[in-house]
């Protein structure tokens, strides 16, 4: 989302305005990653629960977690961003106005190619899981 937020800032995306990204890049991954752990993503989850049910598959409440946290990221980044970019003032609430942008493109790179990726490695990695635990059972077992 920086990269596009700067890039319309600037009006175009030359060298100078890819290393000012590259050097922006940094400050504002730590924030983002701070902000879903410690924030975002317990608000999300919290939120996950009340428009959920036990019964609710898999698949809903993820939907469900990247919905709420696309929602609080791209609204609190979008007032950030613009802070860093610009500087602490009143005047980067005013920046709000690109939020529904910011929100459509990163639901988009979320849904279509953030999670996929994620979702296929972490599948991988429970199934090594489970083979390890039942290779372990089956180890154990005594016919004596």
């Amino acid at each position: 989302m920086s990269t596009v937020n700067i890039g319309l800032e600037f009006g175009k995306l030359d060298t100078e305005v890819f290393m000012i990204i590259l050097k922006s890049f940094p400050i504002i991954l730590i924030i983002a990653m701070l902000l879903e752990v410690l924030v975002i993503g317990r608000i999300a989850e919290k939120l996950v629960h009340s428009f959920s049910d036990d019964t609710d598959g898999f698949n809903a409440k993820i939907l469900f977690t990247i919905f709420f946290t696309v929602i609080g990221m791209s609204l609190i980044m979008t007032v950030l961003g613009t802070m860093i970019g610009k500087g602490f003032n009143l005047s980067s609430f005013e920046s709000l106005s690109h939020w529904p942008r910011n929100f459509s493109i990163a639901l988009f790179c979320e849904l279509l190619i953030a999670q996929p990726p994620a979702r296929f490695v972490m599948k991988k990695l429970h199934e090594r899981q489970e083979n390890s635990t039942i290779a372990d059972d089956n180890s154990s077992i005594d016919f004596d």
